[in-house]
């Protein structure tokens, strides 16, 4: 439950992934096994071994380097074109939140993006899903070099939304990371769909028309 107190809401913090877009990893899974001697069921398994993906994440490694060294680990034999679409198989097609209401709170108030990505995701998602223009800052964790719930992508956004973290309204689907929005002073509740969402913006008398 959020510990919300009225006051004034000038900037509207969104996570990406499950709030704005849906994902689903098995079909990345299903993907990556057509082009690797290894089962779906097991690709996760040694992806999660290599520990390759969060330093991908903080930008530590770049596109081309994850590529390679990942093709190691799934034993796959992929042009790096290729394999840029199969990771980003993971993306359904249809947004979760309208672009109706993306469109209607941008007439009103600063929008920011704060997403744990990678850089061939965020491309595949700036190609084909046009709401991202409805946000004025993007907070990325490989451009910051933080991935949430640490402190400074937070503070990052806070500072891309040009005002006080209590003026901020953020939503996130995994209560961690909602968490590490209330430790940075963000007015921050779960994301649990477009119909509980619009009740908590007009809670704060934020329209949703």
């Amino acid at each position: 439950m959020s510990l919300w107190l009225k006051g004034v809401t000038r900037a509207l913090l969104f996570d990406l992934g499950n709030v704005l877009i849906a994902f689903d990893f098995t079909r990345g899974y299903r993907a990556l096994e057509g082009v690797c001697p290894h089962p779906a069921q097991e690709i996760p398994l040694r992806i999660a071994a290599s520990n390759l993906v969060p330093p991908y994440e903080r930008g530590e490694v770049s596109s081309e380097e994850f590529y390679r060294q990942l093709c190691e680990v799934l034993d796959l034999r992929v042009s790096y074109e290729q394999f840029c679409d199969l990771w980003s198989t993971i993306f359904l097609p249809d947004p979760i939140v309208s672009e109706d209401l993306l469109t209607s709170l941008h007439r009103r108030y600063r929008m920011v993006l704060i997403s744990n990505t990678n850089d061939i995701h965020f491309r595949m998602i700036q190609s084909h899903y046009p709401l991202i223009r409805h946000f004025d800052a993007l907070i990325l964790s490989h451009q910051v070099g933080a991935m949430k719930p640490a402190d400074r992508i937070y503070q990052e956004a806070i500072r891309q939304a040009r005002c006080r973290p209590e003026e901020c309204f953020y939503t996130d689907d995994i209560p961690e990371f909602v968490e590490g929005g209330r430790r940075n002073g963000l007015d921050a509740v779960q994301f649990t769909g477009q119909v509980a969402l619009e009740r908590e913006l007009q809670r704060r008398g934020i329209p949703v028309q």
